[in-house]
């Protein structure tokens, strides 16, 4: 006799049927009936609500609230959610110390869980609930590997903070105030008690960082919904939008809406347009290119480049500007920032909101202020990220143009060498660092570091000393959205690849020419390739995750992705 009829309880077309049908699943149903699952319940597809809660991390401390908003919507709409969790690392925690080393590596890794949990379990839908700045990136690879119905729910901006009468108040500035006590301009009982208010709620750091720009990334994308690129992290809107993302994640399901299907060449060419307009951090670069390798897509370099001039900044935010994330979300948010950018869009990519981007922004407008400017009177004419190239960056460098001041953006100096961000940040604090100096930081690139830390720490003790018209610096390594100052990363090909930086020696002349987009050390080829006999890369201690990082890892200008081909 056939019983295969009697325990065929779903549709078979919805994956998560591999658990629920046919005689032999007997032992896979006894385990979803002891998690509290009824029969009823077989029948429903299983949507996966992956989180990122942390303890630690103040933007990702609420996750595990708004997940509950996520489920409710979920269930309403007929699903059945389950939940579980990633890992969750702060940059700022990590900041100036050997624990950056792995924030960046953790966004390949967070991308692989969510790989082997959806897999493993044959979910049929899922909802991913980041906070801070690898998290929605790895979040975001994870969505377009496995191409199954997906929605993002950043988790938020941070309400900014008051320090000595300023409202406005964000911890870019904060991170300054060392430099600023050293050089005696404020007390150190003054930066106390800045430290104790400048972060008073959860949430992502209030200004322009990698976090709150992958937020908002994550929504000109098309992969969040209206308004969660900038709603506060601690109001009633993100919990709106938590439900309405359960809800909509199983309209996507029912259409059969997949991560690929939004995030096409021109969708993720928007998202280069969003972050120039937006004044983004150059994190985003990096994290761009992966997402683009993950969804097949071709991105590089030179769209970043392009895109830059011909799509302004004018969005007035911090570091760069005056105002935090929660005034733009005032102002209209991301969709009034696309609406402001409109003509230099594709209007044709789809959303998770089930309509193309052109639909949801017919129904919005853009009302400029001091917070959000126009297109033909923006912050500044050209993008946020400029793209440079020379015989210091064959491969090519970025540099977050729109924090630098115009009297830098053409920078001739000396340069001064180190290969770790410790040395660097020891000579700034002993005040060796004398004008006209090119601080040249290497070895701190993906595979070099390993795990291209940021340097902020250095450009906080730069800027804290009002340095940032005497002094430039480069690195193979990145900087924090954070930074402002002539700052150039991203160096490829890096030191511990064999590239020029490995050879700069104290005392070369670099020129730095923002506008023209060119980065060069004036050093003669042949005394180049006199420096590279018998030359072998430096080799910084690693533990075991990162030794595996490194051997993988691609380049930066490649998006640092971990190349997997040669393993078969």
């Amino acid at each position: 006799m056939n019983y295969e009829k009697e325990f065929e309880l779903k549709d078979p077309s919805y994956r998560s049927s591999t658990l629920t049908n046919g005689l032999a699943r007997s032992g896979q149903r006894a385990l979803l009936y002891a998690t509290g699952m009824d029969e009823e319940d077989l029948k429903k597809p299983f949507v996966a609500v992956i989180g990122s809660f942390s303890e630690m991390v103040p933007g990702h401390a609420h996750l595990r609230e708004l997940a509950d908003y996520v489920c409710q919507g979920v269930i309403e709409a007929g699903g059945v959610p389950r939940r579980s969790e990633t890992i969750a690392i702060c940059d700022g925690l990590c900041q100036g110390h050997k624990g950056m080393r792995y924030p960046l590596a953790s966004r390949d890794l967070i991308a692989d869980s969510i790989e082997m949990v959806v897999e493993a379990h044959h979910f049929d839908a899922m909802v991913l609930l980041p906070g801070c700045d690898k998290i929605i990136p790895g979040m975001l690879m994870a969505a377009a590997r496995l191409d199954i119905p997906a929605v993002v729910v950043p988790g938020g901006p941070m309400l900014p903070g008051n320090v000595g009468g300023n409202p406005l108040f964000c911890s870019s500035e904060l991170r300054e105030f060392p430099g600023r006590v050293e050089a005696g301009i404020i007390t150190p009982d003054y930066m106390k008690e800045a430290e104790k208010a400048t972060l008073p709620t959860v949430g992502s750091c209030a200004h322009l960082g990698t976090a709150n720009s992958m937020c908002m990334l994550s929504e000109v994308l098309g992969m969040a919904l209206p308004g969660a690129g900038t709603a506060p992290a601690v109001s009633n809107k993100r919990k709106r939008i938590a439900k309405a993302s359960g809800r909509a994640v199983m309209q996507l399901l029912r259409e059969g809406i997949t991560p690929r299907k939004i995030l096409t060449r021109e969708a993720l060419l928007n998202g280069v347009a969003g972050a120039m307009a937006t004044g983004s951090s150059t994190n985003l670069v990096l994290h761009l290119m992966a997402l683009a390798h993950e969804a097949g897509v071709e991105l590089n370099l030179s769209d970043f480049d392009r895109i830059s001039r011909e799509v302004p900044f004018v969005c007035n935010l911090q570091p760069s500007g005056k105002y935090p994330i929660v005034s733009l979300d005032a102002s209209g948010g991301i969709p009034a920032v696309l609406k402001t950018v409109e003509p230099r869009l594709h209007r044709e990519v789809m959303t998770v909101a089930g309509k193309t981007l052109g639909e949801l922004l017919d129904g919005y407008t853009a009302n400029p202020d001091d917070v959000l400017k126009t297109l033909e009177a923006p912050q500044k004419p050209e993008g946020g990220i400029a793209v440079l190239y020379g015989s210091l960056a064959p491969r090519g460098a970025v540099v977050k143009q729109s924090g630098v001041r115009e009297s830098m953006a053409h920078f001739t100096g000396k340069a001064r060498v180190f290969n770790s961000m410790e040395e660097a940040d020891a000579a700034v604090s002993a005040g060796t660092i004398e004008k006209g100096t090119v601080i040249v930081i290497r070895y701190e690139g993906p595979k070099g570091g390993p795990g291209m830390r940021e340097m902020l720490s250095t450009t906080a003790l730069i800027m804290g000393r009002g340095m940032d018209e005497d002094v430039a610096l480069v690195t193979d390594g990145r900087f924090s959205g954070a930074t402002h100052g002539p700052c150039i990363g991203h160096i490829s090909p890096e030191a511990a690849a064999g590239g020029p930086i490995a050879f700069v020696q104290d005392g070369d002349e670099i020129e730095i020419d923002i506008h023209a987009r060119t980065l060069e050390l004036h050093v003669p080829a042949e005394e180049l390739e006199r420096r590279k006999e018998g030359w072998q890369p430096l080799r910084k201690p690693r533990l075991p995750a990162l030794a595996k990082y490194a051997a993988l890892v691609s380049s930066a200008d490649t998006g640092a992705i971990l190349d997997t081909a040669s393993l078969g």
